[in-house]
């Protein structure tokens, strides 16, 4: 009798063990709660994917996304930012979507990620890179990208683009969702961490650029971040439902107040403001913010789009959006047409200065 209890135990086991594994180790089967399943079946229960402001310390797992065009000049510095990240690299996962390029991004990408993957000590947990043009006709010059006529076309191409992203990456078990430029300069390396700690659904720091010193030093970059204004909302009902109103132009009389503007070198770094619109430069949001259903509109949504858009459809679906004042994230400096005048001419007298020397010392 013990011998045939013996026996049939054994069996069992060897039976669950056959069950759970087979010669090359994969499971069969897995163990939700009191239920077996066979491994093609995938339980997540969202309720354990809201996001913690100390999502680190609880291993939360982080998608982060980076929009790319043309941007081979760049990928060397947005790399090594990306290595120094103080966020385990073990719990994040990059996707990229290349569009309407035209140099070598992708051997780019290819290249730097052959070598970051292959060391275990940098090595992110998973790479995604995406490919779709969307017909972006707006050139990447400086001028071509900033100016007043294009903005409403460009923006529009940016958020479909955005979105096409987040729809191939998000996964079930992303609890954040981190937007990153890859032009960007400098930025803290605890970055995600410093965002994530103020448990809001939607934050961004503020962003400013290095200028020549002939041109002041530095300067607010993204006035895409702001609040809502009566003068704004009255100008909206002015214009075409197609319309996007661009902040910062004077075609666009907002009085809105700009995070950037409110910026100070010595301000305290922890300090809040809650905002409306907002920049793409860098932008970290819970995962369920998109599964609600937020994203980047690709037409003009209360005559807004994409970022701007994004921000005030989190805020009327009565997320906390907000943006740190003083905790600046520095973008890099492109010099406009005008600029690059500017500097040759400066050259020019610098080189009539110096041959004027070279005439007087003979």
């Amino acid at each position: 009798m013990i011998r045939n209890v013996i026996l049939s135990i054994v069996f069992f086991l060897g039976f669950v063990r056959f069950l759970t594994g087979h010669a090359s180790g994969q499971k069969i089967l897995k163990y939700y709660g009191n239920f077996y399943m066979h491994n093609t079946v995938e339980y997540y229960d969202f309720n354990d994917y809201q996001g913690a402001a100390n999502g680190k310390d609880k291993g939360e797992r982080l998608l982060m996304c980076i929009p790319l065009r043309n941007a081979a000049p760049v990928l060397p510095l947005m790399f090594s930012h990306l290595e120094n990240l103080t966020y385990p690299h073990h719990l994040i996962d990059i996707a990229f979507m290349v569009s309407d390029t035209t140099d070598n991004t992708k051997d780019g990408l290819y290249t730097h990620l052959e070598r970051i993957q292959g060391q275990s000590k940098n090595a992110f947990n998973e790479i995604m890179i995406f490919e779709k043009d969307f017909g972006q006709l707006v050139g990447q010059g400086v001028d071509d990208r900033h100016g007043v006529h294009v903005q409403g076309i460009r923006r529009k191409v940016m958020g479909r683009a955005r979105n096409w992203l987040l729809s191939a990456a998000l996964r079930p078990y992303h609890t954040w969702v981190y937007w990153r430029d890859a032009d960007i300069e400098t930025a803290p390396a605890t970055i995600i961490e410093d965002l994530m700690k103020h448990d809001q659904d939607v934050i961004v720091p503020n962003v400013w650029r290095p200028l020549p010193e002939w041109l002041g030093g530095e300067q607010p970059y993204d006035l895409n971040s702001w609040q809502e204004t009566e003068p704004a909302l009255e100008l909206a009902k002015t214009l075409d439902e197609d319309e996007v109103i661009v902040e910062g132009y004077a075609e666009y009389p907002t009085w809105r107040p700009h995070l950037a503007y409110l910026r100070a070198p010595e301000g305290n770094p922890d300090d809040l403001l809650e905002l409306d619109g907002i920049g793409g430069v860098s932008i970290l949001a819970r995962a369920k913010v998109f599964r609600h259903g937020a994203n980047f509109p690709g037409f003009a949504l209360w005559n807004h789009a994409e970022t701007e858009g994004f921000g005030k459809m989190c805020r009327r679906m009565g997320f906390r959006v907000a943006g740190l004042i003083h905790y600046t994230v520095w973008h890099q400096y492109e010099p406009s047409e005008d600029d690059l005048k500017k500097i040759k001419e400066m050259e020019e007298l610098e080189r009539l200065k110096a041959l004027g020397n070279a005439n007087t010392n003979n």
